[in-house]
C-alpha cells in the first residue's frame, strides 16, 4: 500500500466530491476523483487506488456495475470498495455487497463514520497486501527451491556416475567445471594398471559363497582407498579383477610413477590380507601388470548405464602382463620402466610369452621403491 494511501472518490455530484475530498485530505490521504461510472472504472484500472469511495447512482455505469466489473477483473489487485448511497433500501445495500463491495455508507455521510470506515478498509488493504507479498515471496522461494533441488539431484546423479570410475576429488573437479566433454571419445597416452588375485578362481569353486564375498570385500576395501589416494581412474572391476588408468580423463604428472607406487602399495596391503587367508587355508596371491602407451578413450553404453573405457594395444599389454605375473609380482612394460627407474628398484626379466601378443618387448618386475636420498 502506498504512503500516503491513494483514495478514488467517484460521484456525479461535484459538491459531494468536494466534501469527501476536503474531509479526507485533512487526514493526509492522496485523492483522485471521477464524475461517472466509466471514469471511475477506467481510473481504478489505471491508478490502482488503495480504496474506492463509490456512489451507487451515477450515469453511464452505476456503482454496483463498476464494483462487479472491478471484482471480476483478474488483473486488478484487491481494492476495498465502500459504496455510498442516498437510499437506505436494504435491497440496494444487498445488491452492492453481492457485487463485491466491502462496506457501505449512506448519505448524508457522517464525518466520524466516514473516517472510521476508511481507516478500517485501509487496514484490511494493508493486511491483504502484506499477505499477498508473502504469498508471492513464498511462491518465488518454492520455485527457486524446486529449481535448486532439481539442480542438486542432477549434480548428485552426475557425481554418482563419475565416482564409479573417478577418485572423488577428480569427480568434484569435473562437476564444478560443468564440462563433461573431457569424457567424450579421444586419444591420449595413458598408463594402464591391471591387477587380480592369484588362485581366486580355484578358491571360489570350493569355498562357501559367504567366504568368497568376505574375501572380495576385504580385498576391495584394502585397494579401493589406495586407488583414490593416488588419483587413479577406476575403469573396471569384476570380482577380483581391477583396471586402473592414469593420465585420463584428467592429465597428471608422472603417471607411470604413480601407477608403480600404487601397485607396490596394493601388493603390500594384499600381502597382509593373504597371510590371514592362508591361515584359514585359502591359497590366494596377488599380481599386477602395468603398460604405457596411446589408447582411445570415452564413455560407452546407453542412457541408464554408461561406462568409461579405454581401448587399444596398451590395455591388452597391461592385461597380459597381469595374467603372466606370479604371486607378488608387479610386471611392467619397457616404456613404464624407462619412466620409473630413477625411483623404483626394477629387474629386467627379458621377453616372456604373453597370450595374444606376438612380441611383449622387454619385461621388468618391480622389486620395490627406492629410498629417497
Amino acid at each position: 500500500m502506498r504512503s500516503p494511501p491513494l483514495i478514488l472518490i467517484a460521484d456525479d455530484n461535484a459538491a459531494n466530491v468536494d466534501i469527501l475530498q476536503a474531509r479526507l485530505a485533512t487526514k493526509g490521504y492522496a485523492i483522485i476523483t471521477a464524475m461517472d461510472g466509466e471514469q471511475a472504472l477506467a481510473s481504478a484500472q489505471e491508478n490502482l487506488p488503495d480504496l474506492i469511495l463509490l456512489d451507487v447512482m451515477m450515469p453511464r455505469l452505476d456503482g454496483i456495475e463498476v464494483t462487479r466489473r472491478l471484482k471480476a477483473d483478474a488483473v486488478v489487485p484487491f481494492m476495498p470498495i465502500i459504496l455510498i448511497t442516498a437510499r437506505a433500501d436494504v435491497k440496494d445495500v444487498v445488491s452492492g455487497l453481492d457485487a463485491g463491495a466491502d462496506d457501505y455508507l449512506t448519505k448524508p455521510v457522517d464525518h466520524s463514520a466516514l473516517l472510521a470506515r476508511v481507516r478500517s478498509m485501509l487496514r484490511i488493504k494493508e493486511l491483504h497486501d502484506t499477505v499477498e507479498a508473502q504469498r508471492q515471496e513464498l511462491r518465488s522461494l518454492n520455485v527457486n527451491l524446486e529449481q535448486r533441488v532439481e539442480e542438486q539431484v542432477t549434480e548428485l546423479q552426475r557425481m554418482a556416475r563419475l565416482r564409479r570410475f573417478l577418485a572423488p576429488n577428480l569427480a568434484s573437479v569435473i562437476i564444478a567445471s560443468g564440462d563433461e566433454s573431457i569424457l567424450a571419445s579421444h586419444r591420449r597416452e595413458i598408463v594402464v594398471v591391471f591387477c587380480d588375485l592369484r588362485g581366486f578362481t580355484a578358491f571360489s569353486e570350493i569355498a562357501e559363497p559367504e567366504e568368497v564375498m568376505a574375501v572380495l570385500q576385504a580385498y576391495h576395501e584394502a585397494v579401493g582407498p589406495l586407488i583414490h589416494r593416488h588419483e587413479g581412474t577406476l575403469m573396471h572391476f569384476m570380482g577380483d579383477g581391477l583396471m586402473i588408468l592414469f593420465n585420463d580423463p584428467l592429465p597428471c604428472p608422472d603417471p607411470a610413477l604413480r601407477a608403480v607406487r600404487l601397485a607396490v602399495e596394493m601388493r603390500e596391503s594384499v600381502a597382509a590380507l593373504a597371510s590371514a587367508w592362508r591361515r584359514r587355508g585359502h591359497e590366494i596371491g596377488f599380481g599386477v601388470g602395468i603398460a604405457q602407451g596411446y589408447a582411445t578413450l570415452g564413455h560407452v553404453g546407453f542412457e541408464d548405464h554408461i561406462e568409461y573405457t579405454a581401448m587399444g594395444t596398451t590395455t591388452n599389454l597391461a592385461a597380459r602382463l597381469c595374467d603372466a605375473a606370479r604371486d607378488g609380482q608387479v610386471l611392467i612394460s619397457q616404456r613404464v620402466a624407462a619412466g620409473v627407474d630413477h625411483a623404483a628398484s626394477i629387474e629386467d626379466i627379458g621377453e616372456i610369452p604373453l597370450k595374444g601378443l606376438t612380441r611383449s618387448g622387454t619385461v621388468y618386475q618391480v622389486m620395490g621403491m627406492k629410498s629417497p636420498p
